[in-house]
């Protein structure tokens, strides 16, 4: 970030940070020179990584747009990003004003950044929540202050649920938010997957050691699998840019190199 910029008071600027990684590919402003390097050395082996976080941006925006238009107006947005321009919240305000959204993280950065840049928005608010334990957010006094969890919600897991390690317990976290959503809730996701190029996987894993985080890229079955509590409504999982797309956006010739699996599920 060039001098003289805003920067969040006690954040570490010296250890590279997957969110501020992501800002960067998406050319954001909220990332510094260790953030940078590592961005530069992931587009050294993945040439097509800005593509894939702009496709992955651009998927939560139509996601969001679907919901809305099914009469949601309620979001959690749990994962490790900053709340850059259109993101969650601007997006459902586009078309109702009245939707409240909750971001939601276990990284004191992103909530250090977070807070700073959603100040000042009553619509909106902050929340600490452990992405293996998504479900507890739920008894968080604050958000149900601002969420009636008798209507139906829809939790965003945007690139969080290949950090959880075992299937079994990302499936299991998923299994328990469904059961504390009302029907008619929603599941967003968004998942690696190191399919298009296995051989890349060992590379990719050295370059994010510095940012003391490691993802686990799986298989489209392996996905299908964690996800499997929630119905999937069509086109089922995808990869990103084949979601729903839009005409005037961004074309991808090859969706694969996105290396990014997604979906919306609901709890019927």
């Amino acid at each position: 970030m060039a001098t003289g910029e805003w920067s969040p008071t006690g954040v570490d600027l010296t250890t590279p940070n997957t969110a501020r990684i992501y800002d960067y590919l998406l050319g954001g402003k909220d990332n510094f020179d260790p953030d940078r390097r590592v961005g530069e050395q992931l587009l050294e082996i993945i040439p097509e990584a800005r593509t894939a976080a702009r496709q992955n941006h651009l998927f939560i925006g139509r996601a969001v747009r679907y919901l809305v238009k099914q009469g949601v107006r309620q979001f959690i947005d749990i994962g490790t990003k900053l709340p850059a321009r259109g993101n969650v919240h601007e997006v459902a305000a586009e078309t109702a004003p009245d939707a409240r959204v909750v971001f939601a993280d276990g990284d004191p950065v992103v909530l250090a950044h977070a807070r700073a840049l959603l100040s000042g928005t009553g619509s909106t608010m902050v929340a600490r929540a452990d992405p293996r334990r998504p479900e507890t957010l739920l008894d968080d006094p604050e958000v149900r202050a601002l969420i009636d969890f008798d209507r139906p919600v829809a939790v965003i897991l945007d690139r969080v649920l290949h950090f959880i390690k075992d299937v079994d317990e990302a499936a299991a976290a998923v299994a328990r938010l469904r059961e504390a959503l009302a029907p008619g809730g929603h599941l967003v996701f968004t998942h690696i997957t190191q399919e298009p190029a296995p051989e890349a996987g060992g590379d990719v894993s050295r370059v994010f050691q510095p940012t003391n985080e490691f993802f686990w890229g799986r298989s489209r079955m392996e996905i299908e699998r964690i996800v499997s509590a929630f119905d999937l409504v069509e086109p089922g999982l995808t990869y990103t840019p084949e979601w729903r797309p839009d005409p005037a956006e961004e074309r991808v010739d090859v969706p694969e190199r996105t290396y990014t699996l997604a979906g919306v599920g609901v709890r019927t």
